[in-house]
Order: C-alpha cells, then structure tokens, then sequence
C-alpha cells in the first residue's frame, strides 16, 4: 500500500512517500480502506517532535489520526462491523497511521460514518469533534444557560465545539480575525472578539467554562475571564499530573508535568478556578453520539481545503500555517 512515512523528527522534515505492507490486523481491529484522512495540529506538532515526551512514537512511523473509509476485513472478535460498512475514526495513540491507504482500527474506536456525509467530511469530524465532546459533555459538563469562551472560533476544534455548546444550551463567545467574524456567528457564537481590534480579556468576564487552544501567555490571559467556581480546559498545554497519571507516565514523567503546570495551577487555584489538561481518546461510542447530531443537522462538518494523497506534504504545510478555516482533509482514493 502507498503510504507516507516519518523519518526523522523535525521542524524542518518532510514526510516520504513509501510502498509499505498492509497493517498486520489484530483480533479485535478492523481493516479499513482509507477513502479521507483529515490533517490536525496534532500530525505537525508530533512530526515536529513537540510530543515526543508524551508519544514516544519510534520512527519511523505512518502520521494521521482521522480516517474515513469502508471496511475490507474484520478481526475474529469484531461483531459491531463488516466488510463493506462505511465508517469514520479517530485512530487510537500508538496505532495511528492515516496517511495511508488502509488503516488497521480497533473496533472500539471505530463508528459507522454519519449517512449525509461525504467521505472527506466525515474525515474531517473524528479528532476535532472527540476534542469537543470530551472538554464541553464530559469534563465540563457543560449546562443550559451557561457560558463558555472558545477560543479561535475558526479553527477546526472551534467550529465544531462552537456548534456543539449552542446544541447543549450555552452562551458562546469566541476569538477569531476580522474576516471570519460574521462567519462564526453564523455557526452560533453570541459574542465574537476580533482579535485585531481587542484583547478578549477586556471585554469578556463572568464565563463558566473556557477551552484554551492557544499558547500560555493566552491561557493565563484567559482565567481573567472567568468567574470564581469557573473552569479552563486547555487542549494545548501545559500538561497536568492528572494527565500524567493518566497515561501511566514514569514517576519523573508526572514530576516533570507536575513542574511545568504549577504557573497556571496556582493562579487558577487563588481564584478557585478549576484547571485540567485535554488530551482527547478514541472513542467509537461518543464518535455515535457525534454522528446523530450530524446526521439531524445539528452540527456540520467544516472543510477548508481538500488536497490529493500526493500533496500530503503540502497541506501539512497548510494546518502549520495557521490558516485554516475548519478542516484539512487529503483525499486518499
């Protein structure tokens, strides 16, 4: 199968284009023909080397962590899917591999794909919309009349937690540039700070929930905005000890972790603000409940570019830029 692989580490790397055996399947995996794979921060940070500490991945390695496709075979102890069945992912941690042209997921990862979608969109859904339901549903427990800040409402992960927070009942405000001002409020932000023209912290206080997605001068930045009792959800660090534990990290490891989130911590701990690290899991049971909400158009997929298998190196390219509107998506076959 045609595959494109990580060499080396580094911001600089590309990645090669390589001939490569299909995935060896296991028992309780599925085989799936990749017809999409989107591309997230996630694939660069990690080609980058920015999560070696945290995904030790052993190069070299297949990058991509959503899929879209249909499945060819199933492992002896699937039950829930057969061959033919169109589905979607998100790949699990240590068994990614996207960028290729078949993909071995586990069955527990994997959900049939929402029927009124594309196959390039549904391989836009799976990270960002797993992202989205884990900080608002899960850890936030988001409620009705509540108000939530999401920060770059144009993103991938902004658009869609944007459209799930007014699904749950929230109040949402968000950040994006002048351009897309009007287009996120079409997607359902009630307040939306051009951040050209103002400093959210100025105008934004007494919010319940915020998802940090951006650097840490931002992230402190963002605890102004909350109210006592509130809570920050950060999807792009630092990581905390709970995180650390979590994914069984060696003792020096949770230290380490423990250190690098003490800043935040204890400035959101002196104005009982609640503060936890995100890193979202596969999950095919909560990616069902994602696909009855597309499937009743409560929420819509968001693509920006589609680019070729053969130009995965250009819209890695693209997602680093940071000037993507929604999704990247490579169409594979």
């Amino acid at each position: 199968m045609k595959a494109f692989i990580t060499d080396k580490y580094g911001k600089n790397e590309v990645l090669r284009a390589a001939e490569l055996p299909e995935p060896e399947l296991r028992d309780n995996e599925v085989l799936v023909e990749v017809h999409a794979a989107s591309v997230n921060v996630l694939d660069v940070k990690i080609k980058n080397g920015e999560f070696k500490r945290i995904l030790p991945y052993r190069t070299p390695f297949v990058l991509g962590h959503d899929v879209a496709g249909v499945v060819v075979r199933v492992g002896a102890d699937v039950h829930q899917f057969k061959p033919g069945d169109e589905v979607y992912a998100r790949l699990d941690d240590f068994r990614i591999g996207g960028f290729a042209e078949y993909a071995a997921i586990k069955e527990s990862s994997l959900a049939l794909k929402p029927k009124n979608t594309t196959m390039v969109e549904a391989a836009s859904i799976p990270l960002v919309g797993l992202t989205a339901w884990q900080a608002l549903v899960e850890q936030a427990n988001l409620k009705r009349g509540q108000k939530v800040f999401i920060q770059a409402g144009s993103g991938g992960v902004g658009t869609f937690a944007i459209q799930l927070a007014k699904h749950l009942g929230a109040q949402v405000a968000t950040t994006t540039s002048t351009a897309n001002s009007a287009w996120v409020k079409a997607l359902g932000a009630d307040v939306v700070v051009d951040y050209k023209q103002a400093d959210f912290a100025s105008v934004l206080s007494g919010y319940d929930v915020a998802l940090n997605s951006q650097d840490g001068k931002t992230l402190e930045k963002t605890l102004s905005t909350l109210k006592n009792g509130g809570q920050v959800i950060s999807i792009s660090g630092p990581p905390d000890v709970d995180f650390a534990k979590s994914i069984k990290a060696p003792w020096i490891v949770q230290q380490i972790m423990r250190l690098l989130s003490a800043g935040v911590r204890s400035k959101a701990g002196k104005r009982d603000i609640g503060y936890s690290f995100l890193f979202m899991k596969a999950s095919g049971s909560q990616l069902g409940q994602i696909t009855k909400l597309v499937e009743s158009g409560v929420i819509r997929p968001i693509v920006d570019k589609v680019f070729s298998f053969a130009q995965t190196n250009d819209a890695m390219r693209y997602v680093e830029s940071g000037r993507a509107k929604g999704k990247v998506v490579i169409k594979i076959k």
